[in-house]
């Protein structure tokens, strides 16, 4: 008869939000894994967590395992028994090997060869002999980013584990983790349930938790969350919504057990601090839900939404306690604002220079002034000469706000603060956005600078982080990124194709290696790894891997072009006339690789063209060859697709018409010539080949 459900609680001391979402992930891919590998049969996996339990369910599992035989493969008939028909060594090791008899082995015929084979049957154990393994299993494996010892067990994991529930249906699964027996007791809510609820049966499991104000399902506690925050919206005294982050809500759904929203305020004068300050503050600290004014634009209200995860008589008293902790903290944040902007926000420049960037590349300060010289040559080698003096002043400001009370408080408002400060400091309202754009985008997805002098300094500061730490051999390694330079590459490209830049990121580099005195064989490097950076991001759009290599290998020096010849390629890669080229393309590749050797160094002879498709050829390919290399010079992809076109069928019927492998040696050796000198015309626009 089939186990109904199968519960593992494990109950632990608050695990910490950020780690939860993935342990849930993994708990339910374990899970099912190990039932699978142990063969058992289940019809499904439900996960929960709360802050202080993680919790699986598998329904429907067999009483025992399936039943498996598995067939190996032996020595070869002839060379498992004797001329009198006696089994050799070899026959018998292998029947000892499988815990066979001799006489119980087989035969079987294998791609013509006839061999012996023993027939291995699995045991077939009752599911609860084999359940304490897989249990137990998924506890020790499960990982998290930190994990930590408790007691002399020797046993890992987020928090402490105080309890294990371990039940199928109504009898306890047995095992041990460290000191922690399993068995049927569990706890209820900290504050308003019971400390400790035995569960009967696994199907009582979830509503034991509930009576005692768990809601164990994420999903149930993130709608009562949300349903008690819309109630809240609707008793407000102002036209004002609250801002659901996604983020703040998922925190606050695995810090509490049973979700109580509340509403609370601070004082207006708060306001008049920078908004990213407040919502920070708020967020990171408190997990407080910010709340807008609908009035005024959007702007930010004096209240928040907080939720607490004790249901008192008088919330009152919770709402009080977290408005004193949030006003204590906004009265830091107001304190900073006014002691900061006492400055000049240039005069903190000099500072940098006590603050370590990298101990081989020195100070940030340093930094600064490396990334002001590339700035300002990015400025100059594309023409952005009226902004050079914007870009100039954003780069020297670019760190200035690291040492001001603010960011040192907060780092996460770097940039932010540099904005704010520069515009109370007088300076150009462009330099001052640029302080904040030059850290877009952030990760993937992110927005990307909506002005020039915000993205040329944004290039140039990732270049040259990425050239110096490559100098010094701080490149990344496997999993190993300290520096974050592959994300550092991957926003260089974002904002170019965002900008639509044709900058060459060959000259680029070459630049920065010259400012940085970094040589030759490391600045080979540094252009690979940003060469495979844009092909792992070509391919994450959804480009394949041939047509993205393409794409890098014709124009990958400049990124926005290699993005728009992949797009051109793509659009055109259905129609007729291109599968014909790429199917030529391949042909012409393949006879010249089997007759490298043969073919001549000198220019095809026209007189030697007997046939009107190779004189056809010839003159289509002397026509369009200098249209083909105009085109990717100047990066014309519409008119390097039409010039393809034109030679699609030319291509076609020279092979529908002539024998390339003449029996006449200077025929044929002429017609090798034609088909190198179409090849490299095709090879110009990239080997197309690979698109067949």
């Amino acid at each position: 008869m089939a186990i109904k459900n199968v519960l593992l609680e494990i109950g632990t001391e608050e695990i910490p939000s950020r780690f939860i979402p993935d342990a849930l992930a993994s708990l339910k891919e374990r899970a099912e894994s190990s039932m699978a590998a142990n063969r058992l049969e289940f019809r499904d996996v439900r996960t929960y967590a709360t802050p202080r339990r993680l919790t699986v369910m598998i329904t429907d599992v067999s009483d025992s395992q399936t039943e498996q035989v598995e067939t190996f493969k032996g020595p070869a008939l002839s060379a498992a028994y004797d001329e009198n028909g006696e089994p050799t060594r070899a026959a018998i090791g292998f029947a000892k090997s499988k815990g066979v008899a001799v006489s119980g082995l087989k035969e079987a015929e294998i791609n013509g060869v006839k061999y012996i084979t023993a027939e291995v049957r699995q045991e077939s154990k009752s599911a609860l002999e084999v359940l304490p393994g897989i249990l137990s299993g998924l506890i020790s494996g499960l990982t998290f980013p930190k994990s930590m010892y408790w007691d002399n067990s020797g046993v890992r994991f987020a928090r402490p584990v105080r309890w294990i529930v371990a039940l199928a249906d109504d009898k306890v699964i047995p095992f041990t983790f460290g000191t922690v027996e399993s068995g049927r007791t569990t706890s209820g809510h900290r504050f308003m349930g019971r400390r400790v609820i035995e569960i009967p049966n696994a199907s009582e499991y979830l509503d034991l938790l509930y009576d005692n104000n768990v809601i164990l399902d994420q999903e149930k506690r993130l709608q009562k969350m949300r349903t008690s925050i819309a109630n809240i919206q609707k008793d407000f005294e102002g036209n004002y919504e609250v801002e659901m982050d996604a983020g703040i809500l998922e925190e606050n759904l695995y810090l509490v057990e049973y979700p109580v929203p509340f509403i609370g305020s601070f004082d207006k004068k708060y306001l008049e601090i920078p908004e990213e300050v407040l919502t920070t503050s708020m967020k990171k600290n408190q997990k407080y839900l910010a709340v807008r004014n609908r009035d005024k634009n959007g702007r930010l209200a004096p209240h928040f939404i907080g939720v607490s995860n004790n249901l008192v008589a008088n919330m009152n008293v919770i709402r009080e306690g977290n408005e004193r902790v949030l006003r204590a903290r906004l009265e830091d944040a107001a304190f900073f604002w006014d002691e900061d902007r006492k400055t000049p926000l240039a005069l903190f420049v000099e500072r940098l220079k006590s603050v370590t960037y990298q101990e081989k590349l020195g100070s940030v300060y340093d930094k600064v002034m490396l990334t002001r010289k590339l700035a300002l040559w990015l400025c100059d080698a594309y023409g952005e000469h009226d902004i050079a003096p914007l870009v100039d002043r954003a780069a020297y400001l670019s760190k200035a706000d690291l040492v001001t009370s603010m960011v040192f408080e907060f780092p996460e408002l770097q940039g932010v603060m540099g904005r704010e400060y520069a515009k109370c400091s007088g300076e150009n309202p462009r330099v001052s956005l640029a302080l904040h754009e030059q850290y877009l985008p952030q990760y993937a997805g992110d927005k990307t600078p909506t002005d020039d002098v915000g993205a040329v300094l944004g290039i140039a500061e990732r270049v040259h982080i990425i050239t110096a730490c490559h100098k010094v051999g701080l490149e990344p390694t496997g999993s190993q990124d300290p520096y974050a330079l592959r994300r550092a590459a991957r926003c260089i490209n974002e904002i170019l194709f965002a900008r639509k830049y044709n900058f060459n990121m060959s000259d680029t580099v070459n630049e920065a290696c010259r400012i940085n005195e970094v040589d030759s064989a490391t600045q080979d490097k540094i252009m690979e790894f940003l060469r495979q950076r844009l092909l792992v991001q070509l391919k994450e759009r959804g480009y394949t891997h041939e047509l993205s290599t393409l794409g890098v290998n014709v124009a990958g020096n400049v990124p926005y072009q290699a993005l728009r010849l992949i797009e051109t390629l793509s659009s055109v890669k259905g129609e007729e006339w291109f599968g014909a080229l790429a199917n030529s393309a391949v042909r012409v590749k393949n006879i010249l690789q089997k007759n490298a050797k043969d073919v001549p160094a000198s220019a095809p002879d026209e007189s030697l063209m007997k046939i009107p498709a190779e004189r056809e050829l010839y003159g289509a390919v002397a026509r369009l060859e200098g249209g083909v290399s105009e085109a990717v010079k100047v990066y014309d992809w519409h008119e390097l697709t039409t010039m393809l076109a034109e030679l699609s069928p030319v291509v076609a019927k020279f092979f529908d018409d002539v024998m390339v492998m003449d029996k006449d040696e200077a025929v044929r050796n002429n017609r090798l010539s034609l088909l190198a000198k179409c090849n490299d015309l095709l090879m110009t626009a990239g080997d197309l080949s690979v698109m067949a």
